[in-house]
Parts: C-alpha cells; sequence; structure tokens
C-alpha cells in the first residue's frame, strides 16, 4: 500500500526530510508513505484554534488532490484534520492516526488519555475523541506547554511527559497517546506504566497487518 501523506504546518526541507526518514523507518514491510509539505500557505504552528482550523483547510483541500497512484489519504497529524469528513467523500480510504491507535485501545477495553504540545491541541484532540464516540473510555488530555521546536527534540518531548505520563495513570489511564504524529517516543518512556503509544508507529503496524492477505 502507497500512502500520500502531508504535514500539517508548513515546515521547512530538514524537517521534512526528518519526518520522512521516520516514516521510512517505521513502516513495515508492504507499506510506504510518501510525506509533502503543506504548502507556505498554511501555519507554521497549531497554537490557537484559528491556526487549527485553517489546517485543517489546507490539509483536505492537499488530500482532495493527491495523484491517482496512492492507494490511500492520511494527514501527518494525530489531530485527524479532515478525517470524519473525507471519510464519506474520498474515493480511497483516509486513514486517522487517532482515530487507529485510539481505536485500538477502545477496541481492547483500555482507558486511555494522552499528552498534547499545548491547549489548542489539546482541546482539538477532545474534540475529534468526542466526535468518535469515544469519550467514556477518554481520561483527557495532559498539556505539556511546548514550542513548536519541541518536535524535532525527542529529549526535549520526552521529558515533559514523564510527569504527565504518571498524572494519567493516577488518573486511570492504561495507555497515554503520544500528542503529536512526528515525535520519537523514547524506549524508557514506551516500557513505563502507564504504556506512552506511539501513534504514527501503532497505526502503521495496523495498517500494515490490515493488508496481509
Amino acid at each position: 500500500m502507497r500512502i500520500y501523506a502531508v504535514t500539517p504546518i508548513h515546515v521547512d526541507a530538514g524537517e521534512l526530510a526528518r519526518r520522512q526518514a521516520r516514516y521510512d523507518a517505521l513502516c513495515p514491510p508492504g507499506l510506504t508513505v510518501r510525506l509533502y509539505d503543506i504548502g507556505e500557505r498554511a501555519p507554521r504552528a497549531l497554537n490557537t484554534e484559528a491556526e487549527v482550523r485553517s489546517s485543517e483547510a489546507f490539509v483536505v483541500e492537499a488530500l482532495n488532490d493527491a495523484p491517482a497512484e496512492y492507494d490511500a489519504l492520511m494527514p501527518d497529524c494525530v489531530l485527524d484534520p479532515g478525517v470524519a469528513m473525507l471519510a464519506h467523500t474520498a474515493a480511497r480510504p483516509v486513514l486517522g492516526l487517532l482515530r487507529i491507535s485510539l481505536g485500538w485501545s477502545v477496541c481492547t477495553g483500555r482507558t486511555t488519555g494522552a499528552v498534547a504540545r499545548n491547549s489548542a491541541i489539546a482541546d482539538e484532540m477532545v474534540r475529534v475523541v468526542e466526535t468518535y464516540g469515544w469519550g467514556d473510555l477518554f481520561t483527557g488530555v495532559e498539556v505539556l506547554d511546548l514550542g513548536v521546536d519541541a518536535i524535532a527534540d525527542s529529549t526535549a518531548w520526552n521529558h515533559a511527559v514523564e510527569a504527565a505520563q504518571r498524572r494519567l495513570g493516577e488518573a486511570g489511564s492504561s495507555v497515554v497517546v503520544n500528542g503529536c504524529s512526528a515525535v520519537d517516543v523514547t524506549t524508557a518512556r514506551a516500557g513505563s506504566t502507564p504504556r506512552l503509544v506511539d501513534p504514527t508507529a501503532l497505526a502503521l503496524r495496523l495498517v500494515a497487518a490490515g493488508e496481509v492477505a
């Protein structure tokens, strides 16, 4: 399966290459993701609700214009911008990293929380979870209060996650979704309790498993 993906924010060539390399490393055999930048008109960060809504519009536009040679479409964003809308209108499968990774937790009966870089992203994640109808098994989102540069700094990100992960565990979460598609989750965090899930890695494994004949 070949997946066409777009970033939710405009990124420079170095960050695009870093994200592409991450997909290349995470994709199981038989699955490829080709990542494209959303374009210079899009926001540079998701720091406000207005930027979240603007990003969603640009993602929908880009996915609607995806080349025909791709088998599926996907936002490179754990907020699943446009996924619920395009799932009813697109001729190809539209994959949502949050929908797939959180859906795994729901299907296995695990109570799940999440961490997010800022409050705008946290609020949107809660809204999307409610749209999917999974609010009863969702314990909420802990805000990390990090800048957009932390996305490429796995050390700073994972350090900030530690306390939030512990609080979510105390609130009843058995699983915590890392609220960014482009952050590398460290082995230490992934092996702790509650379990910290890399939504991109998990979603790609599940998609690849579903493609096995």
